[in-house]
């Protein structure tokens, strides 16, 4: 089969995480879209209203459970993603998309294509940072408050997460599709560095966020 082409690919790192939070590009005024990225209540399926306060910041929006990463075929899968690109800024990237061909690690060759949600504020330069259950609740910790009955050890790392497949099993079961993913599809590498470049929306990644650029 024919690779992706790499023309115009630029060199990239990513890291992972799941914190819940309400993603920035959440709030409307971000970008020229039809509409913010949808956010959900604590259920992770009723859309909130868009002025929502982040359930990080004591309000009633959390991440979507739907915007979780699936694989499409053994050496292809879609997700979203916070990322920060070199000269760039959120009205270029809120839910634009993006095909990272991975470099590094077991997942070397394979693609993933994003849709970019949120921003890493304390993210380095053509960074990728993909959300995937059980990776880490980082800095804002949303999860303690939309999931109170899974108590946060259980969560993993602050940063990183779970260190293995079975642990999924003691996530809420909405996320655990998305975790498994990670040992799965992903086959639990870390940190892979990748190549990419913007490309158009897969319907089915918008579908999900009802996000896209105008």
């Amino acid at each position: 089969t024919q690779s992706p082409s790499n023309t115009g690919r630029k060199n990239g790192v990513t890291t992972r995480y799941w914190d819940c939070c309400k993603a920035s590009c959440g709030w409307t005024g971000k970008a020229s879209v039809t509409n913010p990225v949808k956010t959900c209540a604590r259920n992770g399926i009723t859309q909130v209203d868009v002025n929502a306060q982040s359930g990080c910041n004591g309000g009633s929006a959390y991440m979507c459970n739907n915007q979780q990463p699936w694989n499409v075929s053994s050496t292809l899968s879609y997700g979203y993603a916070a990322a920060y690109i070199s000269g760039q800024r959120e009205s270029n990237w809120c839910c634009a998309c993006y095909s990272l061909i991975f470099t590094t690690g077991p997942v070397a060759g394979k693609e993933l294509i994003v849709q970019v949600t949120n921003t890493g504020g304390d993210l380095g330069e053509n960074h990728f940072d993909l959300q995937m259950p059980g990776s880490g609740v980082g800095i804002f910790d949303g999860c303690s408050s939309q999931f109170p009955e899974v108590t946060k050890p259980l969560w993993g790392q602050q940063y990183g997460g779970i260190s293995q497949r079975s642990q999924c099993n003691n996530l809420p079961t909405v996320l655990r599709p998305g975790c498994f993913w990670r040992f799965d599809w992903f086959q639990n590498a870390d940190n892979p560095k990748m190549s990419f470049k913007e490309v158009p929306c897969p319907a089915v990644l918008t579908a999900n966020t009802q996000c896209v650029r105008r």
